[in-house]
């Protein structure tokens, strides 16, 4: 079966590379501020704040991984610096043996809550308030269009702002 290549036109090409870049570039810039700051990767501080979002401040590393989008071994890598630093604590799940949960420690707790103030400048200074208020309502949509293509199971939770309210979530679905 063959079929003829869509080829990008020069305004799609455009918004591609800049994407790319986007998405280039930006890891990077979470992780100095957080490595500096917290000593911690962008990821690391990501699966930190699930956990302490999470019921209990505990949840199954397999649930972790679906939510920070990462491999079980990656997951564990992660896991097992964490806890060295005294950040988590792993125990087999007590409704089933063969899983694994992570529970964030008053440690762990202490330095989200001092690495967030830091974190969150970064993300505006870098991002937001590049952004004007329609832009950032775009934003929302653009992302949340392509993260269905990507994530159609919302594995990621990416699509719903847990930590937010404002004019976005009313736009929300």
């Amino acid at each position: 079966m063959t079929s003829e290549t869509k080829w990008l036109n020069t305004e799609e090409s455009a918004a591609w590379v800049r994407l790319v870049a986007l998405a280039e570039l930006l890891p990077g810039a979470l992780d100095t501020q957080l490595l500096r700051d917290a000593g911690l990767t962008h990821f690391e501080y990501g699966a930190l704040m699930s956990i302490a979002d999470a019921p209990e401040r505990t949840m199954r590393m397999t649930e972790l991984a679906a939510r920070t989008n990462a491999t079980l071994p990656r997951l564990s890598h992660v896991a097992r610096r964490l806890e060295e630093r005294g950040l988590i604590h792993r125990f087999p799940c007590p409704e089933d043996r063969r899983a694994t949960n992570a529970t964030i420690t008053d440690a762990g707790m202490a330095l989200i809550a001092e690495a967030a103030p830091g974190h969150v400048a970064t993300v505006r200074e870098t991002v937001l308030d590049a952004l004007t208020p329609e832009q950032l309502e775009q934003l929302y949509a653009i992302a949340g269009a392509v993260l269905t293509r990507l994530d159609p199971d919302s594995r990621l939770a990416a699509t719903s702002c847990q930590f937010s309210e404002g004019p976005i979530l009313a736009h929300a679905g």
